[in-house]
């Protein structure tokens, strides 16, 4: 680790936005520990490939840790005696949730208390964590807004990530702590996760194969480029939100690309980007799965004079020319 700056924890640093997080933190000067659980959810090979690339040339240590213990957990904090908390990992995926709602449980739920805990007992001044655009449900008011309703999850993994607010909403409110959650918008770029529509569907096209595609590919979503997530969420740590009138110091914000995209409309995108045709295997919509992604960006902007906002042919050029390069195609 450098020296000076603050002592920084990101938590699933191993992952595709918690990697690209930790390095632009130790950029800054900041002194910076991550820690993974290096799960095979998807092939864990990236993961040891983005430590390779990301955390190791900068001299980020990323511990093996799983966040469900808490004695490890302790251990670490105790260490390390980080003064902030970019707390990214988690049990992602929709769809997987509801195949092993277990994982869900364990990551989501009992690991983020054990991180509530470990933030209060050492006092530390900010801790920010990932939410979900997915707590919106089948929200069918868009944009989507943080003052809309949220408590008609249609996926477990949706349930979680709005479990998570409350439960940090009333450690802020009970201890005093900021804390401050992010509604991420359908993240993508280089060092992405495998499990994700842009990767898979580049994977197959690449390969000749079927892309599986969704309810006509009607679905729209808010595909938001990794360094717009990252710019995001390191001036939102270094601005937790303030305790007044009687509100605890407790935020939510989304962050997306405020420019939803047809399915159909990005496989057209990325056929361009990647020069090759794509075949469709139309299925219909899947259990989880919401008509439409679109976030609401005002408050974000207001707060910390940014949203995201790169073109997506631009973002998914710089995806494919990581894609071939790593896959050796």
């Amino acid at each position: 680790m450098t020296e000076g700056g603050k002592r920084i924890l990101v938590t699933g640093a191993a992952g595709f936005i918690g990697a690209f997080v930790a390095a632009r933190l130790a950029d800054m000067g900041h002194r910076v520990v991550g820690c993974d659980n290096f799960n095979d959810y998807y092939t864990p090979q990236l993961k040891h490939d983005r430590v390779a690339a990301l955390l190791a040339p900068r001299g980020i240590p990323c511990l093996r840790l799983e966040l469900a213990d808490s004695l490890q957990l302790e251990s670490l904090f105790s260490e390390y005696q980080p003064t902030l908390v970019v707390h990214l990992a988690a049990q992602a995926g929709v769809r997987y949730s509801l195949q092993n709602p277990a994982a869900y449980i364990q990551s989501n739920l009992v690991g983020f208390g054990n991180i509530l805990e470990a933030c209060r007992r050492h006092q530390i001044e900010h801790l920010l964590y990932a939410s979900s655009s997915s707590v919106y449900g089948a929200n069918a008011k868009v944009p989507f807004s943080e003052t809309d309703r949220t408590d008609e999850p249609v996926s477990l993994y949706a349930a979680t990530k709005k479990s998570n607010e409350l439960m940090a909403y009333s450690y802020s409110h009970l201890y005093g702590f900021p804390a401050t959650g992010l509604r991420f918008f359908t993240v993508y770029g280089p060092w992405g996760r495998p499990d994700m529509a842009y990767f898979s569907f580049t994977q197959k096209i690449l390969k000749g194969e079927a892309i599986p595609v969704f309810a006509g590919g009607e679905l729209r979503r808010d595909f938001t480029y990794v360094d717009d997530i990252v710019e995001g969420v390191v001036r939102l740590l270094f601005k937790p939100a303030v305790a007044q009138d009687g509100a605890p110091p407790h935020a939510v914000f989304n962050i997306g690309n405020h420019q939803p995209v047809r399915v159909l409309d990005f496989i057209q995108t990325l056929e361009k980007v990647l020069d090759v045709k794509a075949k469709i295997d139309f299925q219909p919509m899947q259990p989880g799965d919401v008509p439409a992604t679109y976030a609401d960006t005002d408050a974000l902007r207001k707060h910390v004079g940014f949203a995201p906002a790169t073109p997506l042919e631009q973002g998914l050029t710089r995806f494919g020319e990581w894609y071939r390069a790593w896959a050796k195609v």
